[in-house]
């Protein structure tokens, strides 16, 4: 009988994880559960005899990897897949696949509640800002990205959008002025909506030039990841802007230097929160679910990334 570890030191919602071992009941797998591990080693030591892996924000790292002798596939139950050793997986044939488009309307309604949030001065009581008439741009454009798009059109926004990985016509179809260039995007919006992955190409590539060319009184909305942010960078432009802010569901390294200079020009959620709805629990888990059994009974590699 095939086993499937699923792992999360923050758990899915109850309806998720039912609909999850439901999945796993019918295909004749037993599927158990790690949640709220307190020690990775607890996560190594759960690994050793199961066939299949699915994580959210844990890390399946080379340890985990090579301790899981029978480990076939590991399937990370969201969008960014960092977290995966993809080259440990790679060296021992195992699988990697995420589950895009799952979270994607979570993250982003996130990235609009905290826009509205920040524009409207933290709801202090004092006046704000509407985003109506507003310009947002769209730092990569993919499925977070497009439900950005659409939720801007519905506050009247003006959209834009950079990617050079999706095709012009693609992004025009959605009503989206494409932008040719980040320079360009970042010097001609009031938002910046960052969803870009973190890789060697990415990491602290959010610096102070480009920081440097938004208006005085923009907003930086990050929903991606922490390591794409040139911290030192962020902290100078935040430094001569008061009218620049920054808000973010993932809290950089110095987070807690940036709130005592800088209060309210920030602002971050205690964790990690574009996938935390119950809406997207129950769209990833049981895509994850679904993915692991089309790959072990039917070879499936659809959503492979490694």
């Amino acid at each position: 009988m095939k086993k499937v570890l699923v792992a999360t030191e923050k758990p899915f919602a109850k309806i998720a994880a039912d609909n999850i071992k439901a999945i796993f009941d019918k295909a004749g797998y037993t599927c158990v559960f790690l949640e709220k591990y307190t020690d990775h080693q607890q996560f190594v030591e759960a690994s050793k005899d199961v066939d299949a892996i699915i994580i959210r924000s844990d890390k399946a790292n080379q340890a985990v990897i090579e301790n899981a002798q029978q480990l076939k596939i590991i399937v990370r139950a969201g969008a960014g897949y960092d977290n995966v050793d993809l080259a440990a997986a790679t060296a021992k044939d195992v699988v990697v696949m995420n589950t895009p488009g799952q979270n994607s309307n979570a993250v982003a309604e996130l990235a609009f509640g905290m826009m509205v949030y920040q524009a409207r001065n933290q709801f202090n009581g004092s006046s704000g800002t509407e985003l109506k008439g507003k310009t947002i741009g769209i730092h990569a454009y993919g499925n977070v990205g497009k439900n950005v798009a659409r939720i801007a059109k519905g506050f009247g926004m003006n959209v834009k959008a950079f990617d050079p990985f999706v095709k012009a016509d693609v992004i025009q179809k959605d009503g989206v002025e494409v932008v040719e260039s980040i320079d360009a995007l970042y010097s001609s919006c009031d938002y910046i909506s960052l969803h870009i992955p973190a890789n060697d190409k990415t990491k602290k590539s959010i610096n102070y030039d480009l920081l440097s060319k938004m208006p005085a009184t923009s907003m930086l909305v990050n929903t991606a990841r922490k390591e794409v942010i040139d911290e030192e960078g962020l902290k100078q432009i935040l430094a001569e802007r008061k009218g620049f802010s920054y808000v973010s569901d993932i809290a950089p390294d110095m987070v807690a230097e940036l709130k005592e200079s800088f209060g309210a020009q920030c602002f971050f959620t205690p964790k990690k929160m574009g996938a935390q709805t119950a809406e997207a629990n129950i769209n990833a888990g049981i895509a994850a679910a679904e993915q692991i059994i089309a790959f072990l009974e039917k070879g499936d590699t659809t959503f492979k990334v490694n």
